[in-house]
């Protein structure tokens, strides 16, 4: 199994310049994969049909030439609807981190002694 350098998975995983900012047609502007991430959890059909049709893959072009993580770009051409999509990044992400981004880090509490 190839590994990835640490450089390369903070690089995928980091905001890009503001100049390669990805405009969605519906408004929203993604700058890293955990907003490509949320914006396919809240990105209606038609807005994804837009980006994402016989002629071209917006996202899948934007992940490989900007972010430049050709693993996920090329997963990108399977998905087919934003839960697909949803689905594909979340996996990535949790691979690039080595744990789950939908639990919240948890916080270390020390209990207190109680008087019986």
């Amino acid at each position: 199994m190839a590994t990835l350098a640490m450089t390369d998975t903070k690089s995928y995983l980091a905001d890009v310049p503001q100049e390669y900012v990805f405009w969605c047609c519906d408004g929203q502007i993604l700058k890293n994969l955990k907003e490509l991430r949320d914006a396919f959890a809240v990105m209606s059909e038609d807005t994804f049909a837009y980006h994402v049709n016989a002629a071209k893959n917006d996202f899948h072009n934007w992940v490989r030439d900007v972010i430049k993580d050709e693993v996920l770009a090329n997963d990108l051409l399977k998905a087919a609807n934003t839960r697909t999509g949803v689905r594909i990044v979340t996996e990535r992400i949790v691979f690039l981190t080595g744990r789950p981004t939908s639990a919240p880090a948890k916080k270390e509490t020390r209990r207190k002694p109680t008087r019986r």
